[in-house]
């Protein structure tokens, strides 16, 4: 259902497809902008050989039909602000284990920079790789925003868009690997990983990014 929609929605600039790795448990870290672009992203790694997994609000799994389709695709239920957030790592975990691509954005939500570059991200996709030893692969994306913009309730659908996508080597995460997931070392894994979304996102825009990402708990 989503490739035909996806092709004709947007035009495709995928690039270096091939750093998905095709078998065993892997992370795929993406930058996030519109609510779009989950389906655009899914689209590209099924293309490449891997089935999504992804990350969805628990509320979602309530809604009658569309909670039982995500929930037979995988989908990991996350429950905000609760002490229930840690069983979706838990989950995650166990995807991991039986060989499972699970679609993280870090950012847990889509962006607030005005610019729209990667904001500083949340430390679960690090703790999990951390833990696990899986590798993450950083992927960035482009155009989603233009077809349907963050809080836009109709799509934009002419002219057609395209939505760029690029996908950088794993990110070296060895440095921390002896050490315990104390709150720093997660921060700075994190930043790492985000840092290389940041990167290959500046490359797809043609455009330098920030030197410090966006806080939005600073704001």
């Amino acid at each position: 259902m989503v490739k035909p929609l996806s092709w004709l929605l947007v035009k495709k600039d995928w690039r270096n497809g091939d750093r998905i790795p095709r078998t065993g448990g892997v992370i795929i870290a993406a930058n996030h902008l519109s609510w779009t672009d989950p389906v655009l992203l899914s689209h590209f790694l099924y293309n490449h050989g891997r089935w999504p997994v992804i990350l969805a609000k628990s509320g979602l799994f309530r809604v009658p039909f569309l909670g039982r389709a995500i929930s037979s695709l995988l989908a990991i239920p996350v429950e905000r602000g609760s002490s229930e957030a840690a069983k979706s790592l838990r989950i995650s975990e166990e995807r991991l284990a039986n060989g499972c691509a699970i679609l993280f954005y870090p950012e847990g939500t889509c962006t607030r920079d005005p610019d729209l570059w990667p904001m500083v991200g949340k430390t679960g996709a690090a703790r999990l790789a951390l833990k696990t030893g899986t590798p993450v692969i950083p992927v960035a994306h482009w155009g989603a925003q233009e077809l349907l913009p963050y809080g836009a309730k109709r799509p934009r659908l002419f002219p057609r868009k395209t939505f760029r996508v690029a996908v950088g080597p794993p990110v070296d995460l060895s440095k921390y690997a002896d050490k315990p997931l104390r709150a720093d070392v997660l921060r700075e894994a994190t930043a790492d990983i985000m840092a290389a979304v940041t990167e290959l996102l500046a490359e797809l825009r043609g455009e330098k990014a920030p030197e410090t990402p966006y806080d939005p708990s600073r704001r």
